[in-house]
């Protein structure tokens, strides 16, 4: 069998195996992703989508019109839809890592980049929640994989990251960054020609990203900058860390918890050693990786935008490069190469040290696992209780208003609603209408004392009276009086 024909069935694999956890661990989309869907809905409706609504996310256009495909092709069930989106575009990812790894480091890096990258935790939630940023990260990894393969292929790696670009800014530095590459001559050491190709067609594709996203804004709400002052008014609304003095602590923390202290200090570890061998092919790649996901990390910062783990994916997976080198490195090395065994023997050694940790980290599982049933238990109450006949009848006599921002979006996905008749009572008070309170905990906790609202929005308006409840929710219903 052919290493072509084994790759492909191993990716069928890959790809067969995320369909069927998609189909039989339900989970749905995230406040983010379920704004998108609204908005591509309004879209089909014929209207402007709400980017101006209360508290609403950054928009992110190329997800926006995925959304409106969705939307169209498969009606209500579309939030499913966008989560086998994200399912696929992970086993995407973990694939254009292993051809990233493999053509820098060589195989076997690249088989344990692809596993780490895969065995992710926070990717994997990432992608239950259908988050944006896994098919921006199977893009990106993509355009990498196809330039280390081939060193300087221009306008398909460039044509990726313009895709990248619309789905995150951070893909604007790495297409400005490429840019720049083409243009800077590969052999300095001959005379000059006074000739240089600036590559304009490259440096179009490269200013689609950011073109798209201001026309989309200033169509949308008349301000084409309406994504950065919406990003950075909303992280001081929420209360969220931000500014450039808090960027060298969270970059640390935030890449150890994502990456897992081992994960993180083997990265390290390989970052050193490839410097000092000088090993690896192309290796102007993941370093383009690193130093352009820190860079806007560092901008995002600097711009008063949220300093979110989320916005290091980048760095980490290219970190994770680093990893696998680290531990599979040796295996390239010749047999009389001296560093080959003290390599191998240290590699064993720090493996049972990590087992360790594995086994004292096993509650992760446990916990992941509770997240997940947890968000298909919270979805299938909300629907529920949405559904009950006297939340129907009630409707008429006014808004859906939930204690905060949080669910607003899931809310107006599943009634199809506008927002007029889905609200916030942390924005607004309604008298009447159908007012819904979180029942559990957990819930409360997570939703109902989210950051930026008052607690007085958990407790019911004098005059609603409690006309259903179910394990997560309690609807309170007021209509006014009749005449």
């Amino acid at each position: 069998m052919t290493g072509a024909r084994r790759e492909a069935l191993a990716i069928a694999a890959l790809a067969l195996a995320a369909v069927l956890v998609w189909a039989l661990v339900p989970t749905y989309p995230n406040y983010d992703a379920y704004y998108h869907l609204v908005w591509g809905r309004e879209l089909l409706h014929g209207h402007k989508p709400t980017f101006q609504a209360y508290q609403a996310p950054t928009e992110h256009p190329l997800y926006v019109a995925l959304s409106t495909l969705l939307a169209a092709v498969f009606g209500g069930a579309a939030d499913r839809a966008l989560v086998l989106v994200a399912a696929l575009s992970l086993a995407a990812l973990v694939w254009a890592v292993w051809r990233l790894g493999r053509a820098v480091f060589g195989t076997w890096p690249g088989v344990l980049a692809a596993l780490l990258t895969g065995s992710s935790f926070a990717l994997l939630l990432y992608t239950a929640r259908a988050y944006v940023d896994v098919p921006f990260l199977a893009v990106v990894l993509w355009a990498g994989a196809l330039e280390a393969e081939r060193p300087r292929r221009g306008t398909l790696v460039m044509a990726l990251l313009a895709v990248a670009g619309l789905l995150r800014p951070e893909a604007w530095i790495l297409a400005g960054a490429y840019w720049l590459w083409m243009v800077v001559p590969v052999d300095r050491s001959g005379p000059p020609t006074g000739k240089r190709d600036l590559h304009l067609g490259l440096l179009a594709l490269a200013a689609v990203g950011p073109a798209c996203w201001a026309l989309t804004d200033l169509w949308v709400t008349g301000d084409p900058l309406y994504s950065l002052h919406a990003t950075s008014g909303l992280a001081d609304e929420l209360h969220r860390e931000r500014g450039v003095r808090h960027v060298p602590g969270s970059f640390v923390s935030f890449l150890a918890d994502a990456l897992r202290p081992p994960v993180f200090l083997a990265a390290l570890a390989g970052f050193a050693l490839a410097g000092w061998r000088r090993a690896g092919h192309a290796i102007h790649v993941p370093l383009a990786l690193l130093g352009g996901g820190t860079l806007a990390f560092v901008l995002s910062g600097a711009a008063g935008l949220s300093i979110l783990p989320r916005y290091l994916t980048v760095p980490a997976i290219a970190l994770t490069l680093y990893a696998g080198y680290a531990i599979a490195g040796w295996a390239a090395l010749p047999a009389s190469d001296s560093l080959r065994r003290p390599w191998a023997i240290g590699v064993a050694v720090l493996a049972l040290l990590g087992a360790g940790f594995v086994v004292a980290r096993i509650s992760v599982v446990g916990r992941f696992t509770a997240e997940l049933r947890f968000i298909r238990g919270t979805h299938d109450d909300l629907v529920a209780i949405l559904a009950d006949p006297a939340v129907v009848r009630a409707r008429a006599c006014g808004p859906v208003t939930l204690p905060n921002y949080r669910l607003v979006p899931d809310t107006r996905w599943e009634l199809d609603a506008s927002q007029r008749e889905v609200g916030a009572r942390s924005a607004r008070r309604r008298p009447y209408g159908v007012a819904l309170f979180f029942t559990d905990a957990k819930m409360l906790r997570r939703f109902g004392f989210a950051q930026g609202a008052s607690t007085l929005t958990n407790v019911p308006d004098p005059g609603f009276v409690l006309a259903v409840h179910n394990g997560s929710y309690a609807a309170y219903v007021r209509c006014p009086p009749a005449r």
